[in-house]
């Protein structure tokens, strides 16, 4: 944790511009974004490495199997993504408080948080086991694709809970500066949902549903392991792990903007998805693992955003508006560095990556052309990602829903246009390369302001 007067905790050549931030690679903001952004990987990517896994294992099955798995990850995906508040917003209002001194009080809101995280995930596991046959068929599956979808989609129900419970312990121990905990437990469990699904689909041949079986048992033993962690922190503060009903629904009502900015975010990728299926099965096939990958590097992208929620969260907190923004200079110029790198890394292993997913050669063309696009995204991601984290760490919510339904209303033209000229996956890819440059331009120019940055534990 940054110490000394606020004033003077860094050298003053780090925010006086570009060139010196360049000449001091390694100062003290530069650890402490790494101190927090490389643990922070471990929770970022758990979900994205049980989809890959089940992808790769599922590829084995067939081109039907893949193309069900990626309906419904698309649906997890979703009804997951819509729930990001829980993570995001308790990382913030939790570093706030931190920053303000008052622990006990960022405790309570975590817990508050958990309990929110476990009923909607009761209450969505409930309506998905309902809705899994109409809604595979509402996306465009088709009926041999829908059937692998509905059994994947009515077993991860029971998982529901559990991630959403993970989704808030990891928020909390985020917002005390603590993203370690979340990579151990985040390693073991992908190792776990790794292993039980090369068990329960190529030792015991239990198919598509062992591979949903094998993720929703390593996603409890995350969440068991979080509220272990958890509730010795609580009983070290004095502060109950019980469910507070007002705390509950006060986080749940200021979780309102957030929810909102996420289902804008959501809705892009659900209209790829139809998109895609509309395509064919080969490209669906291929999308789904164009998808998850990019997914992947997006949340590797999104460690440097958590950074900045915990980090930004943390000194708005305590009233430091100067270190603030040089903050957000500098996790800018580490997400660019750290996007392009990736791009590379996509490119570079790109042949080898293909084979691991599927033997179907037209599966294999489709997804070989639309990594080139995946990785040519990464640099704008990467200055994508950052921002959106530094202002949800500073609060900044309402103009984040605002920004990301605007970005909705542009892409769905560019969407038309690729169904409308018959254009194929890599069309597809191209525009939602258009969707991120609009959403960076947006977030740039409110980042370049001074509206976002208001002090105090509570925005």
């Amino acid at each position: 944790m940054l110490t000394g007067p606020r004033g003077s905790r860094l050298g003053s050549g780090l925010g006086s511009g570009l060139g010196s931030r360049l000449g001091s690679v390694w100062g003290q903001r530069d650890r402490e974004i790494i101190r927090l952004a490389v643990p922070a990987l471990g929770a970022l990517v758990a979900e994205p490495l049980f989809l890959l896994a089940d992808s790769a294992v599922v590829g084995t099955l067939g081109v039907g199997p893949l193309a069900g798995l990626a309906v419904a990850a698309t649906v997890l995906g979703t009804l997951v993504g819509l729930c990001v508040f829980l993570a995001y917003g308790t990382t913030a209002s939790v570093a706030r408080l931190l920053g303000a001194g008052d622990r006990p009080a960022a405790l309570r809101q975590g817990v508050d948080g958990m309990w929110l995280g476990l009923g909607l995930g009761v209450a969505l596991g409930l309506v998905l086991v309902v809705v899994a046959e109409p809604l595979t068929r509402a996306l465009g599956a088709s009926p041999a694709t829908a059937a692998y979808a509905v059994t994947y989609l009515r077993i991860s129900t029971l998982g529901l809970p559990a991630m959403l419970v993970v989704l808030a312990a990891t928020g909390v121990l985020r917002g005390l500066q603590d993203t370690v905990t979340p990579l151990v437990v985040a390693v073991v469990a992908a190792v776990a949902n790794l292993a039980l699904e090369l068990l329960l689909v190529l030792v015991l041949h239990r198919g598509i549903a062992g591979s949903a079986a094998a993720t929703v048992v390593a996603q409890w033993g995350a969440a068991t392991a979080f509220a272990v962690v958890v509730g010795r922190g609580l009983r070290g503060s004095g502060t109950a792990l019980r469910p507070d009903a007002r705390g509950v629904r006060s986080a749940a009502t200021a979780s309102v903007p957030l929810l909102v900015r996420t289902v804008a975010l959501r809705l892009v990728f659900v209209v790829s998805l139809v998109v895609a299926a509309g395509i064919g099965d080969r490209a669906l096939a291929a999308y789904q693992v164009s998808l998850q990958t990019w997914y992947l590097l997006a949340l590797v992208l999104d460690a440097l955003a958590i950074a900045a929620q915990a980090m930004v969260g943390r000194l708005l907190g305590a009233g430091d508006v100067v270190e603030a923004r040089a903050t957000l200079h500098r996790l800018v110029w580490w997400g660019v560095l750290v996007g392009a790198g990736l791009g590379v890394v996509v490119l570079l292993l790109r042949p080898a990556y293909v084979l691991l997913f599927t033997s179907d050669a037209g599966v294999r063309r489709e997804l070989a052309a639309a990594l080139v696009l995946v990785a040519a995204h990464q640099v704008v991601a990467g200055a994508t990602f950052v921002l959106d984290g530094v202002l949800i760490g500073a609060g900044d919510a309402r103009f984040l829903a605002v920004a990301q339904t605007a970005t909705l209303v542009l892409y769905l033209p560019a969407a038309w246009l690729v169904v409308a000229s018959g254009g194929g996956l890599v069309a597809l890819w191209v525009a939602l390369g258009y969707f991120m440059m609009c959403r960076l331009a947006l977030l740039g120019w409110r980042a370049h302001g001074d509206a976002w940055l208001v002090t105090g534990a509570v925005r």
